[in-house]
């Protein structure tokens, strides 16, 4: 039933509920003194009388409780939630996805904590909203059924009443009281607040009737996420007050840069409790919504002993025969053709075959590309993916902005769980950011992984002349860098005096571990990549140890 919302003084309100007093100021005011004064009480006894006394301000922020969003990466952002039975004011432009971010909160509240919500919408109807959501995988239609929620639609149509007096907002109090009654709420959404002013002249009435709304919901007892619109001129909401009596701000933001958008999220405030105070990217798409927190300030990642192969043999010898270690970060240089994406897919390989699982982002080439050009080099990859042991994510870096890339990354590795992941190539990135960009959403994507016990690739295009250099500067991040480089020699085997290129391979460094230091060269064939000199002196490595143990049993 749709009912307009105005007047409410002379009860001549239509189509709605009737209308209840409202408590007056001065015992607000008396109430809001006395709770003060109570507060002030209290943490005279905690503290022993000494107001300084640290132990009483930590055993006080205890009790700030929170209420889980169900939102990935906002939760942790937050510490645990939003403060539970207080109200959390979500702002932000047309279209930065504030109405699906609280209806996502009270989904996620029916479905994973068994808390029903109600939503009270002034914009859309039930129906709209049902739609809406079904595209992030949401039935709202189902939840109804169950009594898990209810979404009253408040229409308010300016025409359809007359101002005779003081605007009031007492029948909407009981309207909101009966939903959460009828249902046992614990969480309730109002979307939006701006369009319960509209057209009201009266700057001084709307902002009185803001606090007493805010206040009305805290003493409810429900958690209370509230949708607004910024303001012109870059404030927070249109009327400069909602940000200031809510206990919980977040910003929502939808920017475009050099033709790429990205979305992100900042909690501007969280009264009792720290929190994340940092821009962190959002992603919104056929999957839901999944925010990308700032990875840890401090280096607490634990460093492993244990070795993972590359795949080839020369390789791992050059690192003493053992490989690289596990939940480090290695990078490839090398210029065009020189085997930077078929060093990564054996190392792809090599994890498929150990029966771990890997995941490989790829921005350059598709999937089914990657499949048919390493096996030419025969490496067979399609079993792996159908065994669910290799992913290729496959997207081109124009697709997105860079922090929507990052959370999208995030997403794919919390999902997948993989042990070794492959990014090829991130010079593609430098396409959608500059260097100082691209340099710090690779650091966070760094952190993210190592903080999980991922083994990370990396491969960078360089140019003739700048071999030793990235064109993102990361190889300071990284615990192993290996060059891979063309050199040309000339042939002593043919009469002709015209050189060859010949590919070679440098460890430039390797943290940890003692390694070759030496520029190896090595081929790429039909059976893989093979280091020519380094085969040939294990074969024979081989051999002379067999030969060595036979004439011993002889004896």
């Amino acid at each position: 039933m749709s009912t307009a919302v105005g007047p409410s003084k002379t009860a001549r309100l239509r189509r709605f509920l009737p209308v209840i007093l409202c408590t007056a100021g001065k015992q607000e005011s008396r109430s809001c003194f006395s709770d003060a004064v109570s507060v002030r009480a209290k943490l005279k006894m905690k503290n022993d009388g000494n107001p300084r006394s640290k132990p009483a301000t930590k055993r006080l922020q205890e009790y700030v409780a929170k209420t889980p969003t169900g939102t990935e990466g906002l939760d942790e952002i937050t510490r645990g939630g939003i403060p539970t039975g207080r109200n959390t004011l979500v702002c932000g432009g047309a279209g930065s996805g504030k109405t699906l971010f609280a209806m996502k909160y009270l989904c996620c509240g029916a479905l994973q904590y068994g808390e029903p919500g109600l939503c009270i919408s002034f914009e859309e109807n039930a129906e709209e909203l049902a739609q809406n959501m079904a595209s992030l995988g949401y039935d709202l239609v189902a939840l109804e059924k169950k009594n898990m929620l209810v979404v009253d639609h408040v229409q308010i149509a300016r025409h359809e009443f007359e101002e005779t007096g003081e605007y009031d907002l007492s029948g909407l109090f009981v309207r909101i009281e009966h939903g959460i009654r009828s249902i046992g709420a614990k969480r309730l959404v109002l979307d939006t607040i701006e369009v319960l002013f509209t057209g009201l002249p009266n700057e001084a009435i709307v902002r009185s009737e803001l606090r007493r709304l805010f206040r009305w919901l805290k003493e409810q007892g429900v958690t209370t996420m509230i949708t607004a619109e910024t303001g012109p001129g870059g404030t927070l909401t249109r009327h400069g007050l909602e940000e200031y009596v809510a206990d919980c701000v977040i910003l929502l933001d939808h920017r475009v840069s050099e033709q790429v958008s990205t979305r992100r999220l900042r909690v501007v405030k969280y009264r009792g409790s720290a929190h994340g105070t940092n821009e962190y990217p959002f992603l919104l798409d056929e999957t839901g919504i999944s925010v990308v927190p700032i990875t840890s300030v401090g280096l607490t990642h634990q460093a492993s002993l244990d070795r993972v192969s590359s795949g080839i043999a020369g390789l791992d010898w050059m690192m003493g025969g053992k490989g690289f270690f596990r939940n480090s970060s290695i990078l490839i240089s090398g210029t065009a053709g020189t085997g930077k994406s078929s060093f990564a897919a054996h190392f792809a390989n090599a994890a498929a075959e150990r029966g771990e699982r890997c995941l490989y982002f790829a921005f350059e080439e598709s999937p089914s590309q990657i499949l048919r050009n390493m096996r030419s080099v025969g490496l067979e990859l399609e079993p792996w993916m159908d065994r669910g042991l290799l992913r290729i994510e496959a997207s081109r870096p124009t697709s997105t902005g860079l922090e929507g890339h990052l959370a999208r990354m995030h997403r794919d590795i919390s999902a997948f769980k993989p042990l070794i992941v492959v990014v090829d190539p991130i010079t593609n990135l430098i396409s959608v950011g500059d260097t100082p960009a691209v340099k710090s959403m690779l650091t966070r994507l760094i952190d993210f992984l190592k903080l999980h016990n991922v083994t990370a690739m990396f491969t960078n295009l360089t140019v003739k002349g700048m071999v030793e250099e990235t064109s993102v500067g990361i190889s300071s991040l990284m615990d192993t860098w290996i060059l891979l480089r063309e050199m040309e020699v000339l042939l002593r085997d043919v009469s002709s005096t015209a050189p060859e290129r010949q590919r070679a391979i440098h460890l430039l460094k390797s943290r940890g571990m003692a390694h070759s230091r030496k520029m190896e060269p090595f081929e790429i064939t039909d059976t893989g990549i093979h280091m020519i000199n380094l085969e040939a002196s294990l074969s024979s490595a081989s051999s002379g140890a067999h030969t060595r143990g036979a004439r011993k049993r002889a004896r």
